[in-house]
């Protein structure tokens, strides 16, 4: 009976042997993916929220108090520098300067007379220098009211498009009361906010001979057809955002741009020798990202990577890796530190153009 458990002992040894060897030879024939950093010139293109202005827009007001005699123009219609646009009643600034004409003619008649006097040494000099300040002065109430009747007329100061009129024909309109406002969209500046990083780089690899480009994605996801230029920078960051205000300004010569539009500013950035990996081939731990290294003797060990821009599905990594590391691209949550593997190697180039195959 003894002899009998020993042998079921013996026999039960041998079966559990055999079951662990079994299960050791399958998991090393496993073999996980593996690939490498590609290193090739690529582009960048970062997106910013941006709100659009005329590269003049101003409110025109009442200069003088009076009715609204006449509007000479209608709203959304296109005006030249110069036009008329608006008439108050002038009637009362037309008698202002009637009067002041006849001052000034008064003023200049008798400063005559005082001049012939002088010449012939009948009167005093002074005298003549009084009648010659009173004449002064007729002219320069004159040229008062004749600023005061031309500010009746209200004209376009430049070229631009009218915009909603704030008064009706026939208004009693005060000093500096808004009639409407005026918008110069022969060019147009556009504003977008750029985090204190991104201007940094921006102020690092700027180029003093060239501006940079950008375009412009409208609000109905089409882009438009100008491509712009980034001509100023603010001068102080944004303390609550982190934030710096770009401007690009943008052609418009067919007028479709109008102020206070929004879209999307697109700056496309040229990067040579970019070290580019998947994203899948990542990790995040602390919000530090790292990825699986396979050394000369298939251990996995992690490293840290530092990622300096983000494409679709890629990473472009600027410390961390080189170019002929080997990562692993797939089974991350099946292997830990250390671990030996068996793996086969996937070219960069076959990986980047199979990305949506391997997603997971």
């Amino acid at each position: 009976m003894k002899k009998r458990f020993i042998l079921i002992g013996i026999i039960g040894s041998i079966s559990f042997f055999s079951c662990q060897s079994e299960k050791g030879h399958k998991e090393e024939d496993v073999k996980y993916l593996v690939t490498s950093p590609l290193k090739k010139d690529t582009v960048i293109t970062k997106d910013y929220v941006c709100q659009i202005k005329s590269i003049q827009h101003i409110e025109l007001r009442a200069l003088e108090k009076g009715y609204l005699e006449n509007i000479y123009v209608d709203e959304g219609q296109f005006v030249k520098k110069g036009q008329p646009m608006f008439q108050i009643m002038p009637m009362l600034y037309q008698a202002e300067m009637k009067r002041a004409e006849a001052e000034a003619n008064f003023a200049e008649i008798e400063y005559l007379n005082t001049k012939s006097l002088a010449d012939s040494n009948i009167v005093s000099k002074n005298e003549l220098a009084l009648a010659k300040a009173k004449l002064d002065k007729a002219n320069a109430e004159l040229s008062l009211a004749q600023v005061h009747l031309s500010f009746t007329q209200i004209k376009a100061p430049f070229d631009g498009i009218m915009d909603r009129f704030q008064v009706r024909l026939g208004s009693l309109l005060e000093d500096g009361e808004l009639l409407t406002s005026l918008s110069d969209n022969s060019q147009m500046w556009v504003y977008f906010n750029v985090p204190e990083v991104e201007y940094l780089d921006y102020m690092s690899n700027i180029n003093k001979d060239s501006l940079m480009k950008v375009e412009l994605l409208m609000a109905n996801n089409k882009f438009f057809k100008y491509s712009g230029v980034v001509e100023t920078i603010e001068a102080d960051f944004n303390n609550e955002t982190g934030n710096i205000a770009f401007r690009a300004t943008f052609p418009n010569p067919e007028g479709l741009l109008r102020h206070g539009e929004t879209g999307t500013v697109r700056i496309t950035n040229p990067i040579k020798d970019a070290l580019i990996i998947p994203q899948k081939t990542t990790f995040e731990i602390l919000d530090q990202k790292y990825v699986f290294v396979i050394d000369k003797d298939h251990h996995i060990k992690s490293r840290s990577i530092k990622v300096d821009a983000e494409l679709p599905h890629l990473y472009i990594v600027s410390d961390g890796l080189k170019e002929g590391d080997k990562i692993l691209l797939e089974g991350l949550r099946k292997v830990k530190e250390n671990d030996k593997i068996e793996y086969e190697f996937v070219q960069p180039k076959k990986v980047l153009s199979h990305l949506e195959l391997y997603a997971e």
